[in-house]
């Protein structure tokens, strides 16, 4: 059997899904979710554990896919997180990274967000640490956090955490995004 373990084959053979699913709660989204790909990869590894990765299949090129967990914001509501991750590409054409973001209850637009584009892998890489932290509001519904392939490529994600962290980690803010001023200027 290849050592690439895809979702059709979980799905396909009853029990072994729901007996260790490395991608359970995982789903693939994105402006070209369509074009790409997610699974488990036992070759790619850096814990020991198989890597889950997204790869482009086919179709839309110019948008991006991504492997992305909702969760709760229930336990991280009011508090600074911190989603870290070991990230290794292949031929990734556009850029990855991860990224994550909290909602309050019916926000179409979330409240808390950063996507690592100021901060692009591209092409090919070795595996390496990446971090996205952001401070989590009071009355958030759900936190959500994956990686992004954009373009062609693969992307793979190994040895994961989401973890509260001091104040003295910082937030990651995309250039161009101030947070909200605590007074008016009137």
């Amino acid at each position: 059997m290849k050592p690439t373990l895809l979702i059709a084959v979980l799905l396909a053979v009853p029990g072994l899904a729901a007996a260790a699913d490395p991608l359970e709660n995982w789903y693939l989204s994105g402006g070209a979710a369509r074009s790409y790909q997610i699974g488990v990869d036992s070759e790619q590894t850096v814990g020991g554990q198989p890597a889950r990765f997204i790869r482009y299949v086919q179709g839309e090129s110019a948008s991006y896919g991504a492997l992305t967990q909702q969760i709760s914001a229930k336990n991280y509501q009011g508090k600074r997180v911190r989603f870290q991750a070991q990230i290794k590409t292949r031929e990734v054409s556009q850029w990855a990274g991860l990224w994550m973001s909290a909602l309050r209850p019916g926000e179409k637009y979330a409240s808390a967000f950063y996507n690592s584009q100021d901060k692009p892998i591209t092409g090919t890489t070795d595996w390496q640490l990446r971090s996205v932290t952001l401070d989590i509001p009071q009355d958030a519904a759900t936190l959500n956090f994956g990686v992004i392939d954009g373009g062609k490529g693969q992307v793979w994600i190994d040895q994961l955490s989401l973890e509260v962290v001091g104040n003295d980690v910082p937030v990651d803010q995309l250039p161009g995004r101030r947070p909200p001023a605590l007074e008016p200027s009137l």
